[in-house]
Order: structure tokens, then sequence, then C-alpha cells
């Protein structure tokens, strides 16, 4: 299978990390909007400009995109698929209705297939969600994030004047996690399920009782959660928290038999590089795109709509005689 990439940021590399891992899957091209020359990768893929993508329409079997999801998909997938088998990241939840009706319009006129949503929230996460709710349809269903970078908090902070860089937390609270696993059922605010802890490094003569004022007091990113704040040396942040981890678990606690009996599903994840096992799933999923396309299939599809022998490279023989 002939795969390529749009991005090569953390995500973009990510996936080129992961080809290697997968020998039926060879990376082709590497498709960026800087210089290609300025890029110095880690395969024997072609790096071009993005402004050439279109003479590689019957050279690639499947184009992953590597955007982000604020500006980037939900122009590039809907416009793409118009040429290309495509597979992205998209992880606005709210706006996934709204992507998913350009994706599916742009792919069916094409003949091509889009998969969009992949990862691991939404994504993997998701399938758990859908799985344990089919089984256990009485039920009640919690999310918990971390312990793990959360990168759009860590930037907001970055952008607080006085501050050189940051990196922040994302810490479920484990009061809250044990009564979900003692099936107590419990009704939790934003507050009562995570805390959000910062490393912040601040310029010289900054005022750091103001930034973390700012801080715990930034509208949708810390004025619900409770905050901590740790001021440090450049040298120390880039000693202890250059990486970007995450994680996370889905449980879903339900009855049967009227409530005589509980139940709790669990899903956990704990992540070194959170981009580089998005990107890991990416890959998976571009498999299942190339497939479904061979077969004559066309549209937008998600993890829902994906069966999952698809995303191996095993054969269903294999899979039946080894997993199964």
């Amino acid at each position: 299978m002939r795969l390529a990439i749009l991005g090569y940021g953390n995500l973009g590399r990510g996936v080129e990390h992961a080809v290697k891992q997968n020998p039926d899957i060879d990376l082709v091209a590497i498709f960026t909007r800087r210089n290609p020359q300025d890029l110095k990768v880690n395969s024997d893929a072609k790096v071009l400009n993005v402004s050439e993508i279109a003479d590689w329409k019957d050279k690639i079997d499947v184009l992953i995109l590597c955007g982000g999801s604020a500006t980037d998909l939900p122009v590039q997938t809907p416009e793409y698929a118009k040429m290309f088998n495509v597979v992205d990241s998209f992880d606005t939840h709210a706006k996934i209705p709204e992507h998913f009706a350009n994706v599916d319009k742009s792919a069916k006129e094409s003949g091509k297939i889009g998969i969009i949503s992949v990862g691991w929230d939404p994504g993997l996460f998701s399938l758990n969600r859908m799985y344990a709710n089919a089984i256990l349809p009485e039920g009640k269903d919690y999310t918990f994030w971390g312990k793990g970078v959360s990168q759009g908090h860590s930037d907001a902070i970055r952008r607080i004047d006085g501050v050189l860089d940051a990196k922040q937390y994302t810490i479920p609270v484990e009061k809250a996690l044990t009564a979900v696993k003692n099936c107590e059922n419990p009704e939790l605010t934003t507050r009562e399920k995570h805390t959000r802890e910062c490393f912040v490094v601040a310029k010289d003569g900054a005022d750091k009782a103001r930034i973390e004022k700012e801080i715990k007091e930034m509208p949708n990113y810390f004025a619900d959660y409770d905050t901590t704040v740790h001021f440090i040396s450049l040298d120390e942040l880039k000693a202890n928290h250059s990486g970007i981890p995450h994680g996370g678990c889905v449980i879903r606690t339900g009855v049967t038999a009227g409530g005589a009996n509980n139940h709790v599903i669990e899903y956990n994840l704990k992540l070194d590089s959170n981009p580089e096992f998005t990107s890991s799933v990416l890959v998976a999923y571009a498999r299942a795109a190339y497939r479904l396309n061979k077969e004559g299939q066309s549209g937008c599809k998600t993890v829902f709509d994906i069966p999952p022998a698809y995303l191996s490279a095993k054969s269903g023989e294999e899979l039946r005689k080894t997993m199964l």
C-alpha cells in the first residue's frame, strides 16, 4: 500500500515511525506547506510542497492528513477526498457531524473513502463507549483523561505575558475514579473529575503572582478546575517535562437482572507519546481505507463503521487462528 502524509509536525513524524513497523505499507511522499528543503525526514519518502499534490493522484493509495482540527482539517479533508482515500484525526467532538457530511459529499463524488476522527479520543475510546453501551444498556459512562500533557492548555499558558515556556498536566481525581469503579454511579462536576498541574518558566523580572492568578482564573481552561502552578527553571522544564505523555480510561458501569448484579467495563491507555500512538492508530485505519476502497466502497466512515479485521495486516485465517 502506497501511503503519503500531509504535514510534518509531531503527528507526521509519528506516522513516519509507524510505517516502519508495518511492512505491508510504503511511505512514498511527505507533503508540506514549508520549503521541502528545510525538512529533515527519517525515511526515503519524497518531500514535496503541497502545491504538487495533485500530480500524485494516481500514485497514492491513502493520504493521512496530519494538520490541526481548528483550521486545517475542516478544509483539507473534504478537499483532498476529491483525489485520494484520506484519513484524519479531527477531534472537535461537537463539529464531527458537520465534518462527516462535508467529507462524505466529496468522497462519494470521487469514489474514494474518507475515515475521520481517528485516534484514541475520538477513536478507540469512542469504540469502547459504543461496545459498552450496546452490552450494558442500563448503565452510566465515565471518561477520564491523564495523567498527561494537554498541548492546548500548555499553549494557553505560554501566551500569558511574562511566560517563557510551560507544560500543563491533566490528572484524574483518584477519589472520583474509585467511586466510579465501586459502582457508586456518582454525579461528578468538572472540578471533581480532574485537576490541572502547571509547570511554568517565567521571564526574568516577570510578576509570578500575576501569572499564577491569570492561569487559575482563565475561563474555559483552568477556572473550573483545582489548579496548581509551579515555577521552575528552563533547564528543569527541558530535563523533566520534554515529553508528550498522555492516556486515560473509559469506564461504563451497568446492571443486569433488574439491578441485582453490577458490572464494570474499563478500557485504559497509558502513552509515553500521545502523537506517536495517535499516528499508529491512523496507519491502521489507512489500511482499512485502502481495503474498503478496493472493494468498491466510497464515502465517509468513522471508527464505528470499520470491521476490526480490516485494521490488521494479518489475514482472516491468521486472525482466527491466533487471536480469536
